[in-house]
């Protein structure tokens, strides 16, 4: 890949910039020691020496915000609160973290325009940022030789390209774990996903989910991601799951409530997976209830809550996470720097998975930098310490994360998830809780999609 991977030149030129730094060192611990003791103040740490200060890292954090369809403020606001945190402890190893944030607007040119920032202000990689246009903004980067490290995973680019070192398994591991967990119990599955690029991956990759408790096709029902009625789309995906009301007249109330019960749909809207649940509850009979159902990142927390939490329609719904759920204790050192950092940002809430994917994301770069131990840190840097299978441990909020070419997944179109795990939640009393305990592994899922795709 161009513009990464050079290596430090060797020779005169190295021994003259050796040559020159220790002379210059010299020089100035000779006029500090002269002054006296009593006046060293003025003088200051010497370059390079241990305690003193590195060069400051500059990274950057986009996502989309104020737009008609998705909208992210959480995973800048909580890269600007980690910086602040470790920044007001001397940095990482010495080295002040410098975010700069950027609104890629849901749009291919705002994605690119934010990647070309992060060229022109030399950051060392892009961390923990949202788009669903990695064909806009991945080629800037890879031209640059910067690593985009720990994304949201919503687009299919940041799982094939060779610079990109994702933290979780993305959408194609939520959907493929969703199918695993929803064949438990629906007998008929309608899926009601955005008629996008990105969307047109997750008929194939649920399929395999349910393929694998040898259930039927999902029922696909494309729609637009910014719409404000789903009307149609709901009568659709109730009418293929099994609920039909036609069938009251047909087999009679309880046989059709009983058919009812053995269907299950599932929306991946985005911040329109509310809307969609909202025109499916106008349009769903008390007499044919289905099991609705989720993923992370469309039904999270805080839809629950301000949708009537055990009273509201998510009740008993199944969603499927990459992460424990957001009362764990495992997150409590991402709540405490929240409280202390960030107290009353309301762009950041302690539930959204991108504002714990942003967690993560910096919990990895933060870890990379100690372990790089330089007072210099570029780009290519933290590429090649990467590459070179640096193992990081998130405290239990994904397995150990390791980039090496053997922990990649024999999938083409997912080649770059290293993490396979997800989590299967369900709505209990208002709360998301685990359904189940601990993670489960979706690979096999995933290279199955791959194998059928």
């Amino acid at each position: 890949m161009t513009g990464y991977g050079g290596q430090r030149p060797r020779g005169s030129t190295r021994l003259r910039r050796s040559i020159s730094s220790i002379s210059t060192t010299a020089t100035v611990f000779a006029a500090c020691s002269a002054v006296g003791a009593g006046l060293l103040t003025g003088c200051g740490v010497l370059p390079g020496v241990a305690g003193g200060s590195r060069e400051p890292i500059t990274v950057m954090t986009w996502a989309p915000d104020g737009t008609s369809a998705t909208n992210v403020p959480g995973m800048p606001a909580m890269a600007k609160a980690f910086a602040r945190w470790v920044n007001a402890s001397g940095g990482i190893d010495g080295h002040e973290l410098n975010v700069l944030t950027c609104n890629e607007h849901n749009t291919p040119a705002g994605a690119s325009d934010c990647a070309r920032r992060a060229v022109k202000e030399k950051a060392v990689a892009v961390v923990g940022s949202y788009s669903q246009y990695g064909s806009a903004f991945l080629p800037p980067l890879e031209v640059a030789g910067i690593p985009y490290l720990g994304g949201y995973g919503i687009s299919d680019q940041e799982f094939t390209s060779a610079l990109s070192y994702p933290v979780n398994g993305g959408q194609a591991a939520l959907i493929a774990g969703s199918g695993r967990q929803l064949a438990q119990d629906c007998e008929q599955v309608s899926l009601v996903r955005p008629d996008t690029i990105a969307g047109d991956v997750l008929p194939t990759v649920l399929n395999a989910g349910l393929l694998a408790a040898h259930r039927g096709p999902v029922a696909d029902i494309r729609t637009t991601e910014d719409a404000g009625d789903y009307t149609a789309e709901a009568r659709r995906a109730l009418a293929q799951a099994g609920a039909d009301p036609a069938l009251v007249g047909r087999i009679g109330p309880r046989a059709a409530a009983q058919k009812a019960g053995k269907g299950c749909v599932t929306a991946v809207l985005g911040d329109r997976t509310e809307t969609f649940f909202d025109s499916f509850r106008r349009v769903e009979s008390d007499g044919q209830k289905v099991r609705v159902a989720s993923v992370i990142g469309s039904i999270g927390q805080p839809l629950i809550d301000r949708t009537g939490g055990k009273d509201g329609p998510f009740e008993g719904a199944y969603v499927t996470g990459w992460y424990p759920e957001g009362d764990d204790p495992r997150w409590d050192p991402m709540k405490k720097v929240i409280r202390e950092q960030a107290f009353g940002d309301n762009d950041i809430d302690a539930a959204d998975p991108a504002v714990q994917t942003a967690w993560i994301a910096y919990t990895v770069l933060k870890k990379l930098i100690e372990s790089i131990g330089q007072d210099s840190v570029r780009a290519v840097d933290v590429v090649r310490t990467l590459n070179k299978g640096v193992i990081v441990d998130t405290g239990g909020l994904t397995p150990e994360l390791r980039w090496r070419f053997e922990d990649m997944l024999a999938a083409p179109d997912f080649p770059r998830i290293v993490n396979r795990q997800v989590t299967f939640q369900v709505v209990r009393e208002g709360r998301l809780v685990s359904l189940k305990k601990g993670f489960t592994d979706v690979g096999s899922t995933l290279e199955t999609s791959a194998a059928n795709g």
